[in-house]
């Protein structure tokens, strides 16, 4: 069910993307990438004032005490797992980011093209690692109607309880964030500060964590906008080579005293095995 509220051209956006995404199943994947790599370009040029960075979001929250213990800025890492080449490669990022001594949050797709083995939950979590729920099918339709969002939050919720898992994060960054108060979750993470290439592009304007809470409600939720641009946009949609972009947004983020949440798939990444897509090569990630 569409909010009538909305301007007539995020209404008209919104039933555009609901057709593509019925579509999308018939379209190949070289197409859709084709068509997202023209549209970027011309999106490149007319948002170069507030992509990667917009100032504005650079503005503390109200009655914001900073970071625990006096700490500079914060960095988040997580992963969402799309695929089964995600799922091979979900243990060995696991060990790679523990000899680099970092932890993140691995969001898997319940009711996806993978399974979901009890034993590898355990095993990130063993680790010092969190899993994450990932939308419930990954097709891009969980916010086509009230209705429909009800029905699988109901087992959205029922995944959350089994994996012990008390973060979100919907699929192509889609959000609703009055509909979240239906999940059992103490976080979201499915917007974005400003990206101006998601499907739903319209940003939450700020790299600092808040409170979504709902009138009436005694509970409410912490929102974590993803701050770094992700992998695929950077390295798939607009085919850069290193990381520069990455570079300067985090510098930009640390020196205003943000949160740099940084999100990679799994699914893309060169291992060194000769099991890339093609998005994380040698090369891009050589200024790291």
């Amino acid at each position: 069910m569409l909010n009538t509220s909305q301007p007539r051209s995020v209404i008209s956006h919104a039933r555009i993307r609901q057709l593509y995404y019925q579509l999308k199943p018939l379209m190949p994947k070289s197409l859709r990438i084709k068509l997202r790599q023209l549209e970027a370009r011309k999106l490149l040029k007319k948002t170069k004032d507030f992509w990667p960075i917009d100032p504005r979001s650079a503005t503390k929250p109200l009655r914001w005490r900073g970071w625990p213990d006096g700490k500079q800025f914060a960095f988040v890492l997580s992963h969402d797992v799309e695929g089964p080449a995600g799922m091979e490669r979900v243990i060995e990022l696991m060990r790679i980011e523990e000899e680099l001594g970092f932890r993140s949050v691995f969001n898997f797709i319940p009711e996806g093209n993978y399974s979901v083995p009890a034993g590898l939950r355990r095993t990130l979590e063993r680790n010092g690692f969190e899993v994450g729920v990932h939308d419930l099918r990954h097709d891009g339709k969980l916010y086509n109607s009230r209705d429909e969002f009800l029905r699988s939050a109901e087992r959205i919720n029922q995944y959350l309880c089994e994996w012990g898992a008390v973060g979100f994060r919907s699929a192509f960054m889609l959000h609703n964030l009055d509909w979240i108060h239906d999940l059992e979750v103490l976080y979201d993470s499915s917007t974005f500060d400003t990206d101006v290439f998601e499907p739903q592009p319209e940003g939450v304007g700020t790299i600092f964590p808040f409170w979504c809470s709902r009138k009436g409600r005694s509970r409410g939720y912490v929102e974590i906008p993803y701050t770094l641009p992700q992998d695929s946009t950077l390295f798939l949609v607009l085919q850069e080579r290193n990381n520069s972009t990455w570079n300067r947004k985090l510098n930009w983020i640390a020196e205003h005293g943000g949160m740099a949440f940084l999100n990679v798939h799994p699914d893309y990444m060169d291992m060194g095995d000769g099991r890339s897509n093609g998005i994380m090569t040698p090369a891009s990630t050589a200024n790291s």
